[in-house]
């Protein structure tokens, strides 16, 4: 049961709604707050890909939260996007072994075939490229992910090709 909520903030669907009693379900109740995590990717998925302003506030009033709770955890793990990102959310590790495995060299491959920069989003809103700290796949590097999808022992060619099979 969703508790009250102000009018003008977006709501969980039906489904979602569904999803998270599932997850509520995997916490004792005394550390529902434990919860926030998975809710907070549920909501990323259910409202666009990233988490409005709007979005924390709901998700906070939703789990009974201070909105400045819920902000500290979405701003502090970087799978929570925190400004709207494009269809493809192109992350490349950039991290200690990715980065000695020339991870450099697909950053630039990806910029010059997006026609964009790290931290930024092309103008058809098809893409956006990100670095990010690690995505744990330290021994297939150098690697990246594409939405919910890893490519590991990357080479430039390899990443436009990989860009180039996207529909």
């Amino acid at each position: 049961m969703e508790p009250e909520i102000q009018k003008n903030l977006p709501r969980f669907s039906p489904e979602a709604l569904e999803k998270t009693e599932k997850i509520f379900k995997r916490y004792p109740p005394e550390y529902r707050e434990a919860a926030l995590m998975p809710i907070l990717h549920l909501a990323q998925r259910e409202f666009g890909g990233w988490l409005s302003a709007e979005v924390i506030e709901y998700v906070a009033g939703f789990m009974n939260l201070s909105p400045i709770r819920v902000y500290e955890v979405a701003s502090f793990y970087t799978m929570y996007n925190l400004k709207q990102v494009g269809r493809y959310h192109v992350q490349v590790c950039t991290n200690i072994s990715c980065w000695l495995c020339d991870s450099d060299s697909i950053v630039k491959a990806l910029e010059k075939c997006l026609k964009i920069s790290v931290g930024q989003t092309s103008e058809d809103g098809r893409f956006t490229l990100a670095e990010v700290e690690c995505l744990g796949a330290c021994v297939n590097a150098p690697m990246l992910q594409i939405n919910d999808d890893y490519h590991e022992h990357l080479t430039p060619e390899k990443v436009v090709g990989i860009i180039g099979q996207l529909p």
